[in-house]
């Protein structure tokens, strides 16, 4: 994938932040992540702002289905990650 090399200005707190969580990814790595994500949420928005236009608001019902739902996946989320950890802990 090409690359171009860009100067920004960061509040130095924030780069400070974003260092020490960046330190074995690296800091292009970690931005370059963090404007993904953040361009994908954009257009996840924007899908959603089209849906709503198209079939009208979301109800309390489907909201709150909604977020049962992300619940349960942040669960199972979790449920893997520790698993992970502990599988990666009875290897070493």
């Amino acid at each position: 994938m090409a690359t171009k090399k860009v100067t920004v200005t960061i509040p130095e707190d924030l780069l400070d932040e974003i260092r020490a969580e960046a330190a074995e990814r690296g800091l292009s790595a970690y931005v370059a992540e963090a404007l993904r994500f953040k361009l994908d949420r954009d257009r996840l928005r924007e899908l959603i702002d089209w849906l709503q236009e198209e079939h009208g608001p979301v109800t309390e019902d489907e909201h709150a289905a909604a977020l049962d739902a992300l619940e349960e996946l942040d669960a199972e989320h979790e449920r893997r990650r520790t698993a992970g950890k502990h599988n990666a802990g009875e290897a070493a």
